[in-house]
């Protein structure tokens, strides 16, 4: 199981709005096939392992990270494979939280007589598919906050300096998480102050997100790069009153334009959230400024934190924190963190965590066993 885990991650940021998938079969002792679903709409792991195994597949055990799927859909259904192929035993990390699926996948292996055995590293299975199971139980995508600050929780200096911050090892991670994840999210501070690409960047390519600009009045420079590049698919939130003269200009750019309703705090995320999840976007990389940060947040919108530390120290009293707006009044309101881990990146240091009382976290804690 350890080692369809293992590929299933060849697939990274490639597979949405499907899951991550990885497959073994082992045959006397030996494994004989290995797959992952490599992308949507292509074979799923599978019927890529019962490929490479062949007639080796009869009588095995094959183990799957995912309940292998029971329903037609751009795909044949995995059970009938499995089946047909003479499977003997299925060791199966998680039940599946789509509802098309919860369980009906394995209940139909047991009904041709293939022994199930449910649980093996489920935990490790759901942190491996955390977007995809937010995004099927609940329509929202996974909401990720990136943001990097000095020692002293400084994310630039008071006259706006933010240029770098952490070091090279850090922002290779950086580019590895938009690499992961489906889309990006910024203010249009950002775009004003920085004149971003948003891409990734790798030394072996990487995918580019969809980027997602929040500017309630369309202000975007039409010079900007990510208006120009063309680079990546590109949507600009605005709000019901932004200039119908700028949206028109940003549209001939090929820019997306999404009209958002406002909220007390600016743009309503959490609508924006709710379209974003309907055209099947299961993850969104928050990258934004205090702002942003602090309006996702307190729009419960945020499930997880990448949190870079370096160590420098800035000082002010004006410059600015990662998080702003009102803030809490009392520290028994704060946003808890909870599976914490701390990893050295370079000179600086990452913090990764959940947000307690993010939404789904039940489904990630039954590790998907929807019934």
């Amino acid at each position: 199981m350890r080692q369809a885990l293992i590929i299933a991650k060849n697939a990274l940021g490639r597979t949405s709005p499907n899951p991550l998938v990885g497959a073994v079969i082992v045959r006397n002792g030996e494994v004989v096939g290995t797959g992952w679903h490599q992308r949507a709409g292509m074979p799923h792991a599978e019927i890529n392992a019962l490929k490479q195994a062949g007639d080796l597949a009869k009588d095995a055990t094959i183990y799957v990270t995912l309940e292998p799927c029971c329903y037609h859909g751009r795909t044949g259904p995995c059970t009938e494979a499995l089946i047909k192929a003479g499977i003997r035993r299925a060791v199966v990390a998680m039940t599946d939280p789509n509802p098309e699926v919860a369980g009906c996948g394995i209940a139909s292996l047991r009904r041709a007589g293939i022994e199930v055995i449910e649980g093996v590293l489920c935990t490790e299975a759901a942190k491996l598919n955390e977007t995809f199971i937010k995004w099927i139980s609940t329509k929202m995508p996974f909401g990720v906050l990136k943001t990097a600050m000095t020692i002293d929780g400084k994310i630039a200096t008071h006259t706006g300096h933010s240029r770098w911050i952490t070091g090279n090892q850090a922002r290779l991670m950086v580019h590895q998480l938009r690499n992961r994840y489906d889309s990006i999210l910024v203010g249009i501070g950002t775009i004003l102050a920085d004149n971003p690409e948003l891409t990734t960047r790798l030394p072996y390519g990487g995918k580019n997100p969809v980027r997602i600009i929040v500017d309630t009045m369309a202000r975007i420079p039409l010079s900007s790069k990510i208006v120009t590049d063309g680079l990546a698919r590109t949507i600009i939130a605005v709000a019901p009153d932004a200039p119908q003269d700028r949206i028109n200009a940003l549209k001939e750019k090929g820019v997306e334009v999404y009209c958002i309703p406002r909220s007390e705090n600016g743009l309503d995320l959490r609508e924006l959230f709710k379209v974003l999840g309907s055209q099947n976007m299961t993850s969104v990389l928050i990258e934004g400024g205090a702002s942003i940060n602090a309006s996702a947040l307190q729009a419960h919108l945020v499930d997880k934190v990448e949190w870079f530390i370096a160590p420098k120290i800035v000082g002010g009293t004006c410059a600015p924190g990662p998080v702003g707006g009102s803030g809490i009044a009392d520290l028994n309101n704060a946003n808890l963190l909870e599976d914490i881990n701390t990893n050295i990146m370079g000179e600086d240091i990452l913090i990764t965590a959940y947000l307690r009382n993010r939404e789904g976290r039940d489904v990630y804690r039954t590790c998907g066993r929807i019934r």
